[in-house]
């Protein structure tokens, strides 16, 4: 009877792993910054659970910790960045992180501060002498910030800089204006005391200044390819299931038609692009 109840418990005890296991296996956690990225995963809710798979969605205010949650194993994927931006965070941090598939882009764009008007044909003549512009200071961003300064004509870069450009590969200023590098979630608090500001998508749409956009990046420039939003994992599960489910999802006519509807020009789905 001892023995008896022996294997049962044992029986007992495999079948509450096994049974932990495929839960644990069945969930898919995903970190993300609110808007838009967040958004859209929720949209996308019901197509990922009609698979079988629970969705966990962790938000995020910074482009930092969703990174680390997924080099240390509690996210399964992220998704608010572009190549660039993780190519540059691999390299400063040893991690191996990779793209799985790219899914939106967000324009950047220069948006008005202080008591400037909203000119959505701004050019370099309508920036004041000396005027403070602030830009997001992390790696790969700042040099798309003044890769934008630079097409309407305010500033010119050193085209050896590339992607990673600050402020000290400035080569022209005609109008000795001043860069005022800033974290980018902080820029759209910031911009009353600026002149004008180049903001990332997400924290414009976060901060609900779309109304003070100027200029904005050629959707049809390198920006669309090199900038587009990915689903990022740990390197080696790109094609597993769960990378799958989530990639089908946020690729479907569901999610491309609700990006459109709800963002407009201030995101764009690169199905089809």
């Amino acid at each position: 009877m001892k023995k008896l109840l022996s294997s049962i418990l044992a029986l007992a005890l495999l079948a509450g792993c096994s049974t932990t296991g495929e839960t644990e296996d069945k969930t898919i956690t995903v970190g993300v910054s609110p808007q838009p990225h967040g958004m859209i995963l929720e949209a996308v809710r019901d197509e990922i659970e009609a698979k079988g798979y629970k969705l966990v969605i962790e938000e995020f205010s910074d482009y930092v910790m969703p990174n680390v949650g997924l080099s240390e194993g509690s996210l399964d994927a992220n998704y608010f960045q572009h190549v660039p931006y993780l190519e540059d965070y691999n390299a400063n941090n040893g991690t191996d992180l990779v793209s799985a598939g790219a899914i939106h882009y967000e324009p950047f764009a220069i948006y008005a501060g202080k008591d400037h008007a909203v000119n959505t044909n701004l050019t370099v003549d309508d920036i004041p002498e000396k005027a403070i512009i602030g830009i997001p200071n992390d790696g790969s961003n700042e040099a798309r910030a003044l890769a934008l300064l630079e097409a309407i004509g305010l500033i010119k870069i050193d085209k050896e800089a590339g992607l990673l450009a600050t402020k000290n590969d400035i080569i022209e200023n005609p109008k000795n204006v001043e860069i005022l590098e800033l974290e980018a979630k902080v820029l759209p608090a910031q911009l009353s005391e600026l002149d004008y500001a180049v903001i990332n998508g997400n924290y414009a749409l976060g901060a609900n200044i779309g109304n003070l956009a100027c200029v904005f990046e050629d959707v049809n420039s390198i920006g669309l390819q090199t900038y587009a939003n990915v689903i990022a994992v740990r390197k080696g599960e790109e094609n597993s299931e769960k990378t799958k489910v989530l990639i089908e999802a946020l690729t479907s006519e569901k999610a491309v038609q609700y990006i459109k509807d709800t963002f407009g020009d201030a995101v764009v789905s690169v199905v089809g692009k």
